[in-house]
């Protein structure tokens, strides 16, 4: 096949690809092709972000926010684009949930919503540190979340990369963190604005929480982080599921399992449920 050849027959399968865009791709966007589903690449002022649209979008053209590794435990992702879902990213990846972070989220949502035509309220998929984004934006702008499904979230800092309880920690990104928020040790010690801290406004607008954790987890240990959270949030009048799993893998110290086909089976019905 020669390259005229090659190039019409990438236009075509572009073409057929974008009828299940929310509309159609700027000549800024990089398209590409990611599991059998159309992936535009675009930048929204200096941050790298991605849309992954479904052959055919469903109704209201809802979509799902990646916070974090958007590539991590992607088989939830791929059932929810059969189901009509878009998947979504922004990457603010060394943010760590900061002020600053959480005004990119904001210019990101309003492209998301406005340009790129999805819908007003989305599922947000948040692993790990991830959950440092999705629960405090969330909790600035409820009324726009769907549900939150979360897999071993971070959702207290001093907990990690703190490392201020049982965890392991980490010293470089704990650096990097008051950095990025621009405190002293001491004011991140006594930070009152972690997903812990901001639960209030989340629960009083009744979004669902999923999360699901390992049980010998030394990175982000659920009795430090997600058990507080759902105590919390149940106490608040929230609704809250949570699925352990007995071992994650010894290499990653108990933070990363594999998601079994009932674990991905509740999620996607979490998600297409909460829509």
């Amino acid at each position: 096949m020669n390259l005229f050849q090659n190039t019409v027959v990438a236009f075509i399968f572009t073409v057929i690809l974008t009828q299940g865009y929310a509309r159609a791709a700027d000549a800024e966007d990089k398209v590409s092709v990611w599991k059998g589903y159309q992936r535009i690449d675009f930048k929204l002022g200096s941050q790298a972000c991605f849309l992954v649209a479904p052959k055919t979008p469903a109704e209201g053209k809802p979509w799902v926010w990646r916070a974090r590794f958007p590539g991590f435990h992607s088989e939830i992702d791929i059932e929810l684009l059969k189901r009509g879902f878009h998947i979504a990213h922004i990457n603010t990846a060394g943010m760590l949930g900061s002020p600053t972070a959480m005004e990119h989220w904001d210019k990101f949502y309003d492209h998301m919503t406005g340009e790129r035509g999805l819908a007003k309220r989305m599922a947000i998929e948040a692993i790990s540190r991830g959950g440092l984004f999705a629960y405090r934006w969330t909790s600035r702008h409820p009324q726009r979340v769907t549900c939150i499904y979360a897999d071993t979230p971070v959702c207290d800092f001093k907990s990690w990369p703190g490392g201020r309880g049982k965890g392991v920690g980490s010293a470089v990104t704990w650096k990097n963190l008051l950095e990025q928020y621009q405190m002293t040790e001491q004011q991140a010690l006594e930070f009152k604005e972690n997903p812990i801290d901001v639960l209030a406004p989340i629960a009083k607008q009744g979004v669902p929480l999923m999360n699901i954790v390992s049980e010998n987890d030394r990175v982000v240990p659920p009795d430090e982080n997600t058990y507080v959270l759902q105590k919390r949030y149940e106490k608040l009048g929230g609704k809250m599921s949570v699925t352990v799993v007995k071992e994650g893998t010894e290499k990653s110290k108990g933070h990363h399992f594999t998601l079994l086909p009932e674990h991905i089976k509740r999620a996607v019905e979490f998600i297409v449920a909460n829509r």
